[in-house]
């Protein structure tokens, strides 16, 4: 680690790639202003964005932070704060930042911070992290320094100070426990995996998916059904059709992810995956439904002629049967769209799942290798 010059502080956000350089990039912007605001003492940060899969192939937090050693020793930086999406866990815990003021290092874990208010409690953790790793070279203060840090625990709910191993390059550890902690990793895991981006990967599906409202539309069987529904019934067609589309998705292209090993942090680290996948691709789906589900009342009022409706299911055509009859077709062509999603390629929805961002990782290290 090289001394500052002219007071002059280097400062590298390490991302993985994905939502992790996004948030850096955007964090930049700002964060050299910031920082010298938050030091108060004439002191100048720049800040360089470096993207790369620093966590391809491991999620020991000792090893990931020995790497970044290795990575610090090949450049001319002052503090190293490495930011990924993956869920680390050490000891138990879910991890969310390990500090080494002795190497100025910091390694943040994203998902962590919850998906409420994210990138502002992103930024804030940089921050805080950044200026205890400046005020220990400055002070020349060794291990246990905790700085702007100190009062972590208050500004995160659930998260508490958990001791290091004498083994290990880290000094300062934070880490999230309990109920609260797993929810507000899962919801980081979620917000990562940014849900609204499946949608355009699924084209194809929801190209289906309009097909077969556009058709079901104008089927009078389909309208002498809808009528007869009442709503637990059109309720149960909703999560039917909802719950057909996000299996198929998740089984078509292979996004399960199963344990690599039996140890039960690796159980654990499955389980946190799938769950993350499911409640991503669910709500890439509802969001899908809802736009069917609008688009098929938008058809209906331009295409249905009350006389004909009323001929065909002796039951005149008011605002509640154009609304049942879109909630209905939209059940149906979701369906339609579950079939079609088969089109799809892998790469188009490989972002909802945390394994295929490893996997494309560890490939894209192959290649620079």
């Amino acid at each position: 680690m090289v001394e500052s010059s002219q007071d002059v502080t280097v400062v590298a956000l390490l991302a993985d790639p994905d939502a992790p350089t996004e948030v850096a990039r955007r964090m930049a912007r700002q964060l050299p202003a910031r920082l010298a605001d938050a030091s108060g003492r004439h002191r100048r940060f720049d800040v360089e964005v470096v993207s790369e899969p620093f966590t391809a192939g491991t999620e020991d937090p000792t090893v990931l932070t020995r790497r970044l050693m290795d990575r610090v020793g090949e450049e001319r930086w002052n503090i190293v704060v490495a930011l990924t999406d993956l869920p680390l866990h050490s000891r138990g815990h879910k991890l969310v930042v390990d500090l080494s003021h002795e190497h100025g290092l910091a390694l943040l874990s994203l998902p962590s911070l919850g998906g409420l208010r994210f990138e502002s409690k992103a930024r804030w953790a940089v921050e805080g992290a950044v200026l205890s790793l400046a005020d220990a070279q400055a002070e020349a203060v060794g291990a246990g320094h905790r700085g702007p840090l100190a009062d972590f625990t208050g500004r995160l709910s659930s998260v508490h100070q958990a001791p290091v191993g004498d083994d290990e390059a880290a000094d300062l550890r934070y880490v999230v426990g309990g109920l609260g902690g797993y929810l507000r990793v899962l919801g980081g895991m979620v917000r990562a995996n940014r849900p609204w981006r499946l949608v355009p990967g699924l084209s194809k599906a929801l190209a289906a998916a309009l097909a077969a409202g556009a058709i079901a539309i104008v089927n009078s069987t389909i309208w002498s059904l809808a009528v007869s529904l009442d709503t637990p019934r059109l309720v149960i067609a909703t999560v039917g059709s909802v719950a057909l589309m996000i299996g198929w998705l998740i089984v078509d292209a292979h996004l399960w992810h199963r344990a690599a090993g039996h140890s039960p942090e690796e159980r654990k680290r499955a389980v946190l995956y799938n769950a993350s996948t499911v409640v991503t691709v669910c709500i890439g789906v509802l969001i899908c439904y809802v736009g069917l589900l609008l688009i098929s009342l938008l058809w209906a009022l331009f295409i249905l002629n009350g006389p004909v409706f009323a001929s065909m299911t002796r039951t005149p055509l008011h605002a509640a049967e154009y609304w049942t009859l879109a909630w209905f077709v939209a059940s149906v062509a979701t369906v339609g769209g579950a079939l079609g999603s088969g089109l799809e390629s892998d790469e188009a929805i490989r972002s909802a799942a945390y394994s295929k961002r490893e996997q494309e990782r560890r490939r894209t290290l192959e290649d620079d290798d």
